[in-house]
């Protein structure tokens, strides 16, 4: 976000204590002393207003970085994101564009109970207009979020708070990842897993043990984007290894898998030797005691054996 400040005056960044507090995760620390309150803005603690502040900017050519303290809480800005926002290019005829950026944490793991623990990227990727962004790395996190703050369109880059204490290697030059943009995180030959997230980090981690411990050779495919969605590189997994586990961190009902699934048996059947298999968040409201929590979520256990059922 730095470096997008620095290379283009109009990006700002607004949201709940990015500015005095330096952010609720620390993400913006720093950037009020380096760039001062005109843009680097502390809202009121309400979505509607400051989201729908953020998409009227945007429209006059600001490109607004938003923060949502936590994804849950794009439901009081539904209108401002998903009615506005994603339409107005199309309501304009293409004069009219919305360069906004909304981000902030999107996952359950944290033990803050149902209203706060909600990942939407089915729900945002439902909507023609909008693109949306689930990093896993901080390589990623870093090309991705710049390409979003060029983008035109709007933006939802869903980030993931047991996520931010990772480490990895992140280039100080210039790079940029383009988005719709999957990544082959493990190379394999008998099983494709596809998945985004910090599901990534578990399926590479299982992908290791099936390798040590069953002779499985697993390949990781990570989607980076879930729209625009790089159907491609995932059929051209499934065509080296004819087995398919997806793993997601979303309630199993009209999900992300659900989509994914369809598109590989309506696109490459008959390149199958087994059913899809899809491993997803247990399907009820996050759960608040943390022990059952982690058995909610997918997790190393519960992707291992899915990946076994799915090679039996």
């Amino acid at each position: 976000m730095a470096e997008e400040l620095e290379n283009d005056e109009n990006v700002v960044i607004l949201g709940e204590e990015v500015a005095e507090f330096n952010g609720s995760y620390k993400v913006t620390e720093g950037l009020l002393e380096k760039y001062g309150p005109k843009r680097i803005v502390d809202t009121p603690i309400s979505e509607a207003g400051f989201i729908g502040m953020g998409v009227g900017a945007s429209m006059l050519g600001v490109r607004p970085v938003m923060e949502l303290m936590f994804w849950s809480f794009y439901s009081v800005a539904f209108d401002q994101i998903l009615n506005n926002a994603a339409n107005v290019r199309y309501m304009s005829g293409g004069l009219i564009n919305c360069p906004i950026v909304i981000r902030g944490p999107a996952n359950g793991g944290t033990n803050v109970g149902a209203t706060h623990s909600h990942t939407p990227e089915n729900v945002l990727a439902n909507h023609p207009g909008v693109k949306v962004v689930v990093p896993s790395t901080a390589y990623d996190a870093k090309g991705l979020l710049k390409s979003a703050i060029r983008d035109n369109d709007p933006v939802m880059f869903l980030e993931n708070t047991l996520l931010y204490g990772t480490k990895g290697e992140v280039p100080e030059e210039e790079y940029l990842i383009p988005l719709g943009q999957a990544d082959v995180k493990r190379e394999g030959t008998d099983l494709t897993i596809v998945t985004y997230g910090r599901c990534v980090l578990h399926s590479l981690e299982v992908a290791e043990i099936l390798e040590r411990e069953h002779d499985i050779s697993a390949e990781v495919v990570d989607l980076r984007s879930i729209r625009p969605l790089d159907i491609d590189t995932v059929l051209a997994s499934v065509a080296k290894t004819h087995r398919v586990l997806i793993v997601e961190e979303q309630k199993p009902f009209c999900s992300v898998a659900t989509q994914v699934a369809y598109m590989i048996q309506s696109e490459a059947f008959d390149e199958l030797d087994a059913p899809i298999k899809r491993l997803s968040t247990i399907d009820a409201p996050a759960i608040y005691s943390p022990p059952i929590e982690i058995e909610q979520l997918p997790n190393p256990k519960r992707i291992l054996a899915a990946a076994l059922e799915v090679m039996a």
